[in-house]
């Protein structure tokens, strides 16, 4: 009795898909209820798959690259009560979008604070706003009708810098940590703010080479104001920063306006910003 020849499926299987798919690629069709085109296709190429990537990428930022985008922003921000036409034309001219993670470019227009890595915040619009227009009241300001030289202390991701260079006729922006510093530079160096100088430093020390500045602004905050800032603000001038308040449970934004006789120092709404630090990070 011979024996029987063993079934070779698995090879015919394939031979059939193989045939199926070369008649695809000739043109021609399958059986009815044939499947092999289904289970086997060509990969498409990388490039492509990167051309539709980066198209989709550029659909995106046209949307946010809109005027109307940032508009709503703005009406947003006067219905919360920011009243200064020049702090809010320059929230509508900066792209905040261009200032965070592609993860989170969708939420650049809400008002919230984002990160933006080595445990650094972008801050919330309304927040950057009211400071901003509380800077315009410094008596300096309100004779220029600009903030003229200014000084801000944590450059970020630069987005606040950006604003400020809408509203000061020059502008030094100092950061500490390295990589949010090159990060910056980066990010503003479109713009082509020739205003602008950002300086990698201790912001604690402020910046003597470009003093005295008519504006200050902080955008960290420690138990007290650095006497650096205060020796290097301008008769006249007006600092803002974020102060953790003797006896409260957080921060609270405080103003402070040199005058002939000394510093006023006033005490305003509370609120929350990273903490204020020493020292250089690379």
């Amino acid at each position: 009795m011979s024996a029987e020849r063993p079934t070779r499926r698995f090879p015919l299987a394939l031979g059939r898909i193989a045939g199926a798919v070369a008649n695809e690629r000739a043109g021609k069709q399958t059986r009815p209820g044939a499947r092999a085109s289904a289970l086997i296709r060509p990969q498409r190429p990388l490039a492509a798959a990167h051309a539709d990537a980066a198209r989709a990428t550029t659909a995106v930022g046209l949307g946010l690259d809109s005027a109307d985008v940032r508009a709503r922003m703005v009406e947003r921000l006067r219905r919360d009560g920011v009243a200064d036409a020049r702090v809010l034309a320059a929230f509508a001219a900066v792209p905040r979008h261009a200032f965070v993670d592609a993860a989170l470019v969708t939420q650049a227009y809400e008002d919230t604070s984002l990160p933006i890595g080595h445990g650094q915040t972008i801050s919330k619009p309304s927040v950057v706003a009211r400071m901003l227009e509380l800077l315009f009241g410094g008596s300096n300001a309100q004779a220029a009708g600009d903030l003229g030289a200014v000084l801000e202390i944590g450059t970020g991701c630069g987005y606040q810098a950006a604003l400020l260079c809408r509203a000061g006729r020059r502008v030094v922006s100092v950061e500490r940590v390295k990589a949010l510093h090159d990060k910056a530079r980066e990010l503003v160096a479109p713009m082509r703010q020739a205003r602008l100088r950002l300086v990698f430093a201790d912001g604690m020390l402020g910046h003597p080479p470009g003093a005295p500045y008519d504006s200050i602004i902080a955008a960290a905050g420690g138990s007290e104001i650095p006497q650096a800032w205060l020796d290097q603000l301008a008769l006249g001038g007006r600092l803002v920063s974020p102060v953790h308040e003797p006896g409260s449970r957080g921060q609270a934004l405080v103003v402070i306006d040199r005058h002939v006789d000394g510093y006023r120092r006033r005490v305003h709404e509370a609120v929350k910003f990273v903490a204020l630090k020493s020292g250089l990070a690379r």
